[in-house]
């Protein structure tokens, strides 16, 4: 159905101020989009333009970077917020028919804002309106749609039952939609797996404007969408999952270490027992700097959840990390709710209706992230070799996550995401870049720091988790795709899989509409588009 004249001449006046030549695809694309309406209403209620009120508030505020804030590339022709499947339908159908680029955005974490930053013209499709979560307990799974972020799947599970929980994001704002499609560490991986290795099923907008599930989209497909980057393969409506079973007491602790407290030891013997304690257990470090008599030096916080009682905990921590010197004072026993808001960073006492807020608990400010995998320990002299870091006058974190348990038993070819067995823990490296004068100096901090660690961490590839994603890796040529020059930073991030996620891509979206700086490029010698 077509808009009616008010509704089309109150659009055109929108982008009036626009280029004759963007104007031109605005004006294909609203013509095109509007054909696939319903009622001739729709289009101003999911659709704001760059001289609509709307579109700077929706632009920004699902951005969970901020270095993002004055780019060049935060431009798109228009912010789509649909309310239902058909419009996401159309937006692809008529970004392909006039070769606009899509940007579909969950959460707003992409470390690098590949979900609503482009070089060339795109719309911005954000699911800010496409969130329910429903939970089947008597058959243990739930439907999330894309733009529910986890705090949300969390707090729905919890009002269903005590005894269930999800392995996702430790940061619950993060959305579901990009989460499981890069894999999904979690508090939980080490007892369940990826979030990703706890999907049934998914329904999906393919290149084609088709709506598909598992069954017709087919097995490849599918194993190609749980790790390997759903922005290469087409737009994610809802995951179809499966619940865990959380015992009806959960344990947290944070413990602080310095270098007074011999925490080159202490982190020394985590390494060797982090991935081998017991699975219920899941332990990371957060290292940052603290001030003691003016002078910065290293600290390290030992962050835990532990899936069961307090009791159970100390009787682990005393078999595999006594050198922590763990303590039932240092404890809290709660719920598994409660946990999750514990590890979320959310101050101490607030409910979990907290999870329903979409703003970040700790947050937002302009950063930098890189990150590594590591498989053997570090000696303790190339840890205090680390340390010289933090004395530095920079804002910055490096977090160490444990693998092992489940991680180690899966395959690493069973899904995309391929650093399971034979990896002791993950790295990442975090820059805080809130003060514009000291841009350079943070990033030149977070540079030096991934270069140093370079002979402590995976070789050949040097291992990324896509998650943390980073454009320093390697980039696709503009406006094409090379399956050879994109293996640079595509065996990084899946290894030996990545083949294989370029063969996917050949068969369900050949002519590369679905791609940005790092979309997995179509496997094939002959241009066939």
């Amino acid at each position: 159905m077509r808009l009616r004249r008010s509704s089309i001449l109150y659009l055109l006046l929108s982008f009036a101020s626009l280029s004759s030549a963007t104007s031109s695809t605005s004006e294909n694309f609203l013509q095109c989009f509007s054909t696939y309406l319903s009622s001739p209403t729709e289009m101003p209620k999911v659709l704001s333009t760059p001289n609509s009120s709307s579109y700077t508030y929706l632009l920004k505020s699902n951005m969970q970077n901020l270095r993002f804030l004055s780019s060049p590339k935060l431009d798109p022709l228009f912010v789509l917020t649909p309310n239902n499947e058909s419009q996401i339908q159309a937006s692809v159908m008529c970004c392909k028919a006039h070769g606009i680029q899509l940007r579909a955005r969950s959460g707003g974490h992409d470390y690098e804002g590949l979900s609503y930053t482009s070089d060339d013209p795109f719309v911005v499709v954000d699911f800010i309106n496409m969130r329910s979560v429903t939970v089947d307990i008597e058959e243990g799974t739930a439907w999330v749609q894309a733009g529910a972020n986890c705090g949300e799947l969390y707090y729905m599970i919890s009002e269903k039952s005590a005894i269930h929980g999800f392995p996702a994001a430790l940061c619950p704002t993060v959305g579901i939609g990009g989460l499981i499609a890069g894999g999904g560490i979690g508090t939980m991986m080490r007892k369940f797996g990826l979030a990703a290795d706890n999907v049934l099923d998914v329904h999906i907008v393919n290149s084609g404007g088709q709506i598909l599930d598992r069954q017709s989209m087919g097995e490849d497909h599918f194993w190609a969408l749980r790790g390997g980057g759903a922005a290469s393969f087409g737009v994610i409506l809802s995951w179809k999952i499966k619940l865990v079973p959380v015992p009806p007491k959960v344990t947290v602790f944070t413990v602080s270490k310095t270098l007074e407290q011999d925490v080159t030891k202490v982190v020394n013997r985590w390494q060797y027992m982090a991935e081998k304690c017991h699975e219920n257990l899941f332990i990371r470090v957060i290292f940052q700097s603290t001030s003691e008599g003016g002078n910065k030096r290293v600290q390290a916080l030992f962050n835990a959840m532990h899936l069961g009682d307090v009791d159970e905990l100390l009787k682990v921590t005393e078999e595999c990390f006594p050198q922590l010197g763990l303590q039932a004072t240092d404890c809290t026993e709660t719920s598994w709710i409660e946990a999750v808001i514990y590890i979320g960073g959310y101050p101490s006492g607030s409910s979990k209706v907290a999870l329903l807020s979409r703003d970040n608990p700790m947050g937002k400010v302009p950063f930098k992230a890189k990150s590594d995998f590591v498989k053997h320990p570090i000696s303790e002299g190339g840890l205090a070799a680390i340390w010289k870091f933090f004395s530095e006058d920079v804002s910055g974190a490096m977090l160490w996550e444990p693998m092992g348990g489940r991680m180690s038993e899966i395959p690493e070819t069973e899904l995309p995401f391929p650093h399971r067995k034979g990896n002791l823990y993950n790295v990442q490296y975090v820059a805080s870049l809130i003060n514009p004068k000291d841009v350079h100096k943070s990033m030149d901090w977070i540079n030096r720091l991934y270069r140093h660690m370079t002979p402590h961490v995976s070789q050949y590839p040097r291992a990324s988790y896509l998650n943390y994603r980073d454009l320093d890796l390697g980039t696709n040529p503009k406006r094409s795709s090379n399956y050879f020059l994109s293996s640079i930073w595509g065996k990084k991030y899946f290894q030996s899989n990545y083949r294989r996620l370029a063969l996917v891509k050949a068969k369900v979206d050949k002519c590369n509409f679905f791609r940005n700086e790092q979309s997995v490029p179509p496997f094939s010698r002959t241009r066939t588009c």
